[in-house]
């Protein structure tokens, strides 16, 4: 067996999500060969790639097929998380990606969705970051079970900065973290905008593959406020199957939309699809209608990112502080790993294909 052998081989073998073969995608490297043994490493788009187990098959297959049936094929796996930032890395510069969760009306379950998204990605081995930035309804503290804890600050080139708290593998920033929880933030929008911008430049971040932000229900400053601030890599939409939600979730789905604005919509997930009680798992209820969301989807010819139940574990994990992807509740578990999966697909299609992301300049 030769190296060029082994890449003629792979050069049959699809990324499907990327549409091309992983030879021309530059995804393998480190061929080494002795004998009939033959290992190389696969470069992944990102460390929670769904679709990892499928490419070691068709790679072994490859090899044995049509380079040597007697191969022994070992596939490692890498991962180089790809990104479109393209604003000089001024803002958030160790971050690859920054994945807005919206939705149009309050109540559909947005910061349950954003909780579960980041910690399903970190599972996958990804470096991920959340944060809270609804300022008048801050959700991370109680569902992360940090309520009371502060974060550290510490000096970076002169200047004071905040050091993140972690939890779950996961570093989490909200302003619930910084006001006493008894206390209402009564603020002007540009005040809670100054806010949002300071999470941004006065955080230290890291390092992260993903930065997910739970953003407030609607579409209004801080929505402007972050657009305008940091290249949004794409956003996620939240809505639930009834005619209400459905209604405001289109209102975010054209906000986005708009020429001046124009952000990638990574898709919509539809929260609360089904009532399932733990007694009868097998069992379905469309207690807020039927389908909404994916309707909503094919309306609007966006990728539908899956169906999350309505169980009664999840919403008694987050009023505990252990959300359902920190559980050891199975079904929910999966639905949010399906969903996770399905926009991590979408975001290395968005990466591929789309113009890179920068900060939009918004005259509204």
């Amino acid at each position: 067996m030769t190296e060029a052998e082994i890449l003629k081989a792979l050069s049959n073998v699809q990324e499907p999500d990327l549409g091309k073969d992983l030879v021309t995608l530059d995804m393998v490297k480190n061929i080494q060969i002795s004998g009939d043994e033959v290992r190389f490493t696969i470069v992944l788009t990102t460390p929670a790639c769904p679709m990892k187990d499928m490419m070691r098959t068709a790679s072994e297959n490859a090899v044995k097929l049509l380079v040597n049936k007697n191969a022994k094929v070992t596939v490692d796996f890498t991962a180089n998380t790809s990104t479109k930032r393209k604003d000089g890395q001024q803002v958030l510069s160790g971050v690859k990606n920054i994945i807005a969760v919206v939705s149009g009306k309050g109540g559909v379950g947005k910061s349950t969705v954003s909780a579960n998204l980041a910690l399903a990605l970190a599972e996958g081995g990804a470096s991920v970051g959340l944060m809270d930035a609804d300022i008048y309804g801050p959700s991370v503290p109680i569902m992360f079970g940090v309520r009371g804890q502060r974060p550290m600050m510490r000096e970076k080139d002169g200047k004071g900065i905040i050091v993140p708290l972690e939890k779950y593998g996961i570093r989490l920033m909200s302003i619930g973290l910084l006001v006493d929880e008894k206390n209402a933030v009564v603020w002007r929008g540009p005040m809670a905008s100054s806010a949002i911008k300071q999470f941004v430049t006065d955080v230290d971040w890291g390092e992260l593959d993903y930065l997910v932000i739970d953003m407030p229900p609607g579409t209004g400053d801080i929505h402007l406020t972050l657009l305008q601030t940091v290249p949004v890599t794409g956003v996620v939409i939240v809505t639930t199957p009834q005619n209400v939600a459905l209604a405001d979730a289109k209102k975010g789905i054209a906000m986005f939309g708009q020429a001046q604005i124009n952000v990638p919509i990574i898709g919509l997930v539809e929260n609360m699809a089904y009532f399932t009680p733990a007694e009868l798992p097998e069992n379905k209820y469309y207690i807020f209608g039927k389908e909404g969301g994916r309707k909503l989807a094919e309306e609007y010819e966006l990728p539908f990112l899956g169906q999350i139940p309505l169980v009664q574990s999840i919403r008694e994990g987050g009023d505990a502080g252990v959300p359902a992807m920190a559980g050891e509740d199975a079904p929910s578990k999966e639905a949010f790993r399906q969903f996770t999966a399905m926009a991590v697909r979408n975001i290395a299609i968005r990466n591929a294909a789309s113009p890179a992301s920068k900060p939009v300049t918004v005259t509204v």
